[in-house]
């Protein structure tokens, strides 16, 4: 005689058992995707270079034409989230972790969200050089990964980010020759996972974030990545660089998302609101053929125009398309007009020639202009 208690009971122990396995995954894979939305876009700013400026003893303005501090300001424009660079053993100390690590403690308290963009290398990397830092330099390839473990760990624990970037515009790889992407894929693929296991290991909230310089290319560079865990795609966008059509750039971030179904965001951008100078140092921009003509002058008004028209595009897809980030924000002439090493994207700031907060920080608001 068969017993159907028993196997009632089983039954409903073993859907219990289901459903809570079911719960567990899920609750996990909301905090693990738990990113912003539309009502809390975000609206973020690179000010890498502040600290260095502020010791110039630089004033801003408001847009009023007021003297005030420059993190008010940007507070005032509704930023939500500062992103910073982070050089391993930068010969200035300017970008290294001690100054980073003072500045992050400080924009925290403000209530900005941190944004850190780890180039893996003592100086500027991006897609034409992924330089090893010196200290790394004679390792071997095992080494050099735990290196990058080590060292994503130190960062971790002692700035705790809320987005962090595995490497800087890594088309072709980082931490060249070993992990180029073209002459050593699979070595390449283990250097982001050490880095990425790093984060996770001291906190699974941090989302970590791959960044692609443009858009062309990014389809195969994202497929390679299919095994790798991270949580957003980001893409560099510069007109002068990557092309002249937005709905081309809105077709890319689509295509990403829809394929490698994570969220997307443009996690540098820039415009200029002149094609004027105001010290002796070259600018990157200076011609009308490098602007979106006739839609985007380079004007106070073109500027704004041109962030609004980004905004917009992520506003169109709240649920995969989650932000923006303005590089340069703070790049004036801060070491006065006869420098021939000052700044050259004192045209393309956040604030104008005088200093003053330039229209494009309204472009930052919460509202969904």
């Amino acid at each position: 005689m068969h017993d159907y208690r028993f196997f009632g009971q089983s039954l409903r122990t073993c859907l219990s058992l289901f459903v809570i396995s079911i719960l567990l995954v899920s609750c996990k894979k909301k905090d693990h995707n738990s990113l912003p939305t539309a009502e809390n876009l975000i609206r973020a700013v690179d000010i890498s270079t502040y600290p260095a400026i502020e010791q110039t003893e630089t004033v801003f303005y408001n847009a009023a034409g007021q003297a005030e501090d420059f993190i008010a300001v940007i507070k005032s424009s509704e930023i939500n989230t500062i992103r910073l660079r982070l050089w391993v053993d930068p010969v200035a100390h300017l970008h290294g972790l001690d100054e980073v690590e003072i500045f992050a403690k400080r924009l925290r308290s403000e209530g900005f969200k941190i944004w850190l963009t780890l180039h893996y290398s003592d100086t500027w990397a991006d897609p034409g050089n992924q330089i090893k830092p010196k200290r790394w330099e004679n390792l071997n390839f095992d080494a050099l990964s735990d290196s990058v473990y080590s060292y994503t760990s130190l960062v971790m624990k002692r700035i705790q980010p809320d987005y962090i970037q595995t490497g800087n515009e890594v088309n072709n790889g980082l931490l060249f020759p070993e992990g180029n992407r073209w002459q050593n894929p699979q070595q390449f693929l283990a250097l982001l996972q050490s880095a990425g296991r790093a984060v996770r290991d001291l906190n699974d909230q941090t989302k970590i974030i791959v960044h692609f310089a443009g858009y062309e290319g990014s389809e195969d560079f994202f497929e390679l990545l299919r095994t790798i865990d991270y949580d957003v795609i980001g893409l560099s966008y510069y007109p002068l660089w990557h092309g002249k059509s937005l709905p081309e750039l809105e077709a890319s971030l689509k295509l990403l998302y829809n394929e490698y179904e994570k969220p997307v965001l443009i996690a540098e951008t820039a415009y200029p609101f002149t094609l004027q100078w105001n010290d002796w140092t070259h600018n990157n921009v200076g011609l009308e053929e490098q602007l979106i003509l006739p839609d985007f002058p380079a004007s106070s008004q073109g500027q704004l125009d041109f962030l609004l028209a980004l905004k917009n595009i992520h506003l169109r897809h709240p649920q995969n398309m989650i932000g923006f980030c303005y590089w340069g924000a703070e790049l004036v002439a801060y070491k006065g007009p006869q420098a021939m090493d000052g700044s050259s994207w004192e045209n393309q700031a956040l604030f104008d020639f005088a200093n003053r907060a330039l229209p494009a920080l309204d472009a930052f608001a919460s509202d969904e202009s």
